[in-house]
């Protein structure tokens, strides 16, 4: 079974802003062609759904989800909300998390245990997201930027954060994930890994225009090779 692959959507390689992947479930922020479709089903092995979000396709960017709970902005429409919340009916609970940082998928980097969320959320706020998530809630700088999940990604087996993360937040990361993350980039030389990659613990998909070094990095640090 194939569990890599690269695509781009309607022709954008930065697959990763439209999609929100966990071990049970993805969330598409617009409708893609059949073969599309099934290709995420097989790489990712988990039921698609799909939904705007605002408006606007970008699930990546606006939500986050692992096992416990899909968190959307406060902005969502109501229509979208209660779209989601049918399709997602005996999988995964669907929360608002109210909020002035809407955009959480680039906010917030979420496994089934861990969460590396922005400084710029309150004590409040960070407290609140381990409820809801049901993890363990650190903030830490990535890349020295307040937007950890744009510059990482992060399943239930591997993580890999863009090639600009330094040694000292690397260190950090690993002692706090209790698992090796690889560094690295997508879409030849971004370090804005999330852009690029929709990955959960079954498989991944990274934009059409990576090299296959790496393809090959994201392979590893995501623990489906050499570990």
């Amino acid at each position: 079974m194939v569990h890599v692959d690269k695509t781009n959507f309607k022709g954008d390689p930065n697959i990763g802003l439209y999609a929100v992947a966990t071990d049970s479930f993805v969330l598409l922020g617009e409708k893609l062609n059949k073969k599309q479709t099934e290709l995420l089903k097989e790489v990712l092995q988990v039921p698609v759904i799909t939904s705007k979000i605002y408006g606007t396709p970008f699930a990546g960017i606006f939500c986050v989800a692992n096992k416990n709970v899909l968190l959307v902005p406060e902005i969502i429409f109501d229509e979208e909300l209660e779209s989601i919340k049918k399709q997602l009916k005996g999988i995964v609970k669907v929360k608002k998390f109210k909020t002035i940082n809407t955009a959480l998928g680039n906010t917030i980097l979420v496994n089934d245990k861990h969460a590396i969320i922005s400084d710029d959320f309150s004590d409040a706020e960070a407290k609140k997201l381990a409820t809801e998530l049901n993890v363990k809630v650190k903030k830490i700088k990535i890349a020295e930027s307040n937007v950890p999940g744009a510059y990482g990604i992060l399943t239930n087996k591997g993580g890999m954060f863009g090639s600009i993360t330094s040694d000292p937040s690397v260190k950090e990361l690993e002692k706090l994930l209790k698992i090796e993350v690889g560094i690295g980039t997508v879409s030849t030389g971004s370090s804005i890994v999330s852009s690029g990659v929709i990955a959960n613990s079954n498989g991944f998909l990274a934009s059409s225009n990576s090299s296959g070094f790496e393809i090959g990095r994201i392979d590893e640090s995501l623990g489906f090779i050499g570990k």
